[in-house]
């Protein structure tokens, strides 16, 4: 049969319909539960239908404090590779991977036309996971060596020893070639894959997609806030802010217990999408609330978190109280909030079941999307971090057309002060993308200097609402050097 990977899925009940892409399908196979094992968790069974402990403990022990999507991305990879020593290397173990492996790993991957042959920032990723399992293999006895070579890394500072580092990585990544859409290519593609419209504009009969209006808000959302894929979908409630009468934006709090590496920050949501998402709460979030409350399906969680209170969010953990905002994101899956109409879930974004939703789920939306783009022959593809890059380059355009403008009719002391009060229009991307090097952001920086004026001004008309803090000093600026990718 050969490897398989599943996802450990002991709170939630398994959804009835499979009508909506928020219901996921992949991880309805359960472990045993352990008491230990946080929900969501990889693991894979071998081709003899063995779960080996060994192997699974990288996820349990060395990954565990790794966002899901983090984990995922790894279990994915390294499937790939015991798949590869299986099928093409006489059912090698892992234990016994060598780099004769790994060579013949490398151009498979690369080189043979019956490989995929994929894109040198692809390979680099895969090496890196590999290389981590093995060397945390290596170390616990598990495996006899690392099949990937290793050379001794650069280190920026040289006050601090030098590493190791793969020596198969590429270095030929496109660093500087970010993908990203503009806006009216971006609403195209919405309007078209996820709301089901047509080429015209308007909506199509023969659309049959579910829960349109509330992808279309995920979606905004995501392009107009720069959250991540993970951040995004385990907001709660408390954390989504209510429109405010006079403003352009209604900044929120991003807790450090679902930010990825914990770069907690402020995000600041835009009125428009602000108001696109509560009628998503009020409609079709709401109804899906209701409908699960009828049927029971909230009875069936086991060891649900309970909040009695809305106005003073918290839990009981173990005897302790827990404040709503430090729960994790697998926590939250299982929290609901005590009404008076039975039990609602603290998650923001939930599928058609009245559960809450998870990153697979999203990442099936969007792909979704595209194949209908495909079937209606857009040429326009999408993926959720397309939508942060998105967000970033279309955010620090309009920061620095904002900046200059401000800064041309000013003589120098009064461009040092207008500097120190506001700020750098790329620090402030660095923080709002949680970032913890204005080196990684400078990547947007780059996209847009290899653009003409005129195909920025194109490209990001001044009609695109603004995400961006108005004309006051923003707190932010100073601080939040915690940051990370």
């Amino acid at each position: 049969m050969g490897w398989r990977l599943f996802f450990t899925r002991q709170q939630l009940p398994i959804p009835r319909s499979v009508n909506d892409p928020g219901a996921e399908s992949e991880d309805l196979d359960r472990l045993p539960h352990t008491g230990k094992t946080p929900d969501g968790t990889p693991y894979l069974i071998d081709p003899s239908g063995r779960y080996d402990v060994r192997l699974n403990d990288f996820f349990t022990t060395e990954l565990i404090n790794a966002p899901p999507t983090t984990q995922a991305a790894y279990a994915y990879d390294l499937k790939r590779f015991l798949k590869f020593l299986w099928d093409n290397r006489s059912q090698r173990s892992w234990t016994d991977a060598t780099p004769g492996d790994r060579d013949a790993y490398k151009h498979w991957r690369l080189l043979d036309p019956a490989g995929a042959r994929v894109e040198a920032t692809t390979w680099d990723r895969e090496v890196a996971t590999v290389n981590q399992f093995y060397r945390w293999a290596v170390v616990r006895g598990h495996a006899a060596c690392n099949p990937f070579v290793q050379r001794l890394s650069r280190s920026r500072d040289p006050r601090r020893p030098r590493g190791q580092t793969p020596a198969e990585s590429s270095h030929r990544g496109r660093v500087n070639d970010v993908a990203w859409l503009p806006p009216a290519t971006y609403r195209r593609w919405r309007d078209i894959g996820v709301r089901g419209f047509d080429m015209a504009g308007l909506p199509d009969p023969a659309f049959r997609g579910r829960f349109a209006s509330r992808n279309g808000a995920y979606c905004d959302l995501m392009i107009r806030t720069g959250l991540r894929l993970s951040e995004q979908t385990s907001l709660s409630v408390f954390e989504f802010p209510h429109p405010v009468a006079g403003t352009l934006n209604v900044r929120s709090w991003l807790p450090r217990s679902i930010a990825k590496g914990g770069s907690a920050r402020h995000i600041y949501f835009p009125m428009s999408t602000l108001t696109e998402v509560w009628n998503y709460i009020a409609i079709e979030r709401a109804e899906a609330i209701e409908m699960a409350q009828a049927n029971g399906a909230y009875e069936q969680i086991r060891s649900p978190l309970i909040v009695a209170n809305r106005l003073r969010p918290f839990v009981r953990i173990g005897g302790e109280r827990v404040d709503a905002a430090k729960l994790t994101h697998d926590e939250r899956r299982r929290t609901f909030i005590e009404c008076r109409e039975g039990l609602e879930p603290i998650a923001l974004w939930i599928n058609e079941d009245g559960l809450p939703s998870k990153p697979s789920a999203w990442q099936e939306v969007f792909k979704t999307a595209n194949r209908r783009c495909v079937r209606r022959e857009v040429p326009i593809r999408c993926h959720p971090h397309m939508l942060r890059h998105s967000f970033a380059v279309i955010t620090l355009e309009q920061l620095w057309r904002g900046h200059i403008k401000e800064l041309t009719p000013m003589s120098g002391p009064q461009r040092e002060t207008y500097q120190r009060v506001f700020g750098d229009p790329l620090n402030w991307i660095r923080i709002r993308l949680g970032h913890r090097s204005i080196e990684t952001t400078q990547i947007y920086l780059h996209t847009l200097s290899e653009l003409e004026m005129e195909t920025r001004v194109a490209l990001v008309p001044d009609g695109w609402e603004p995400t961006v803090v108005e004309k006051r000093v923003d707190p932010d600026l100073s601080c939040a050097d915690n940051c990370v990718v």
